[in-house]
């Protein structure tokens, strides 16, 4: 028996499509951003539906679904079967792709090849980890017409030359570094930039520095948005939370009520409070 995916219901059904100038827009209106992660074409329905404004194909998606230690296995090949997936389920939102560890850090060529699969399979945006060796990239993919979301701080990719899952731009060499860095991935063409893991004041100082929007994982109200793993919010996935990530699924009588509680709290910027800040 086959199932037949059955869109979701709600008031934002007839929203205009996501696009780049709408999101350079809500930055500039103070309207926040709600980003969540999304790896099939059933969630995609419910979380665009919903009203989230960025679907984001995580390689996040190796932990999750996959049961994998870590995001370095991932391969390009699962990155384009899940961006296909969501694409195929989403009307309106969004769409930014991780690109794998080692799709891009080769050369800008590489990353060119393998962010075009990327956006062949659906994606709007393609998101990069890395710093000051990440520019020339950047302006190659940029100048070639693939958006680029920047990813800055704690970058799970590098997560064992980092030392570990730990809070970065904790002092003042380490905070001019990163908002020297956020600057420079702007000026190379970045149209976006995801922060993890910094102290909230360091998110709300390199926020107000940019023009492009900042997304926030663990950095404070003050981003002009917010991302979180799918499965921690709706907590089901197992093992200890990170301090940053609530369960919406609290008090909740479905999913969909907890992605539009998600999506409420981040617009109404009561998520993330200072419990979940650094």
């Amino acid at each position: 028996m086959s199932a037949q995916p059955t869109p979701a219901t709600t008031t934002t059904s007839s929203r205009k499509a996501v696009s780049l100038p709408h999101l350079l827009d809500m930055k500039k209106q103070g309207e926040k951003i709600a980003m969540l992660t999304c790896y099939d074409a059933c969630f995609a329905s419910v979380l665009d539906a919903s009203g989230v404004d960025v679907l984001l194909i995580g390689d996040s998606l190796g932990m999750v679904l996959g049961g994998m230690p870590s995001t370095l296995p991932v391969t390009m090949e699962m990155m384009e079967y899940h961006t296909r997936c969501v694409a195929a389920g989403n009307k309106s939102a969004w769409v930014l792709a991780d690109m794998p560890f080692g799709s891009y850090q080769e050369s800008p060529e590489q990353a060119y090849r393998n962010a075009a699969r990327l956006m062949a399979a659906g994606a709007n945006m393609v998101k990069l980890e890395g710093t000051a060796w990440l520019a020339d990239t950047v302006n190659y993919l940029t100048t070639r017409d693939i958006p680029v979301c920047a990813h800055l701080g704690l970058t799970p990719q590098s997560v064992s030359a980092l030392g570990g899952y730990r809070v970065q731009g904790k002092d003042a060499k380490a905070a001019k570094l990163l908002k020297t860095n956020a600057k420079l991935m702007q000026d190379s063409g970045a149209q976006m930039v995801l922060f993890e893991l910094i102290p909230g004041k360091l998110g709300a100082d390199i926020s107000k520095s940019l023009t492009v929007p900042t997304i926030g994982i663990g950095a404070g109200v003050d981003c002009d948005g917010q991302v979180l793993v799918l499965h921690d919010m709706l907590n089901v996935f197992p093992g200890k939370k990170p301090k940053f990530v609530r369960n919406f699924m609290d008090n909740q009588p479905s999913i969909q009520a907890a992605v539009q509680a998600y999506v409420s709290a981040v617009k109404g910027k009561t998520f993330p409070g200072p419990e979940h800040t650094f």
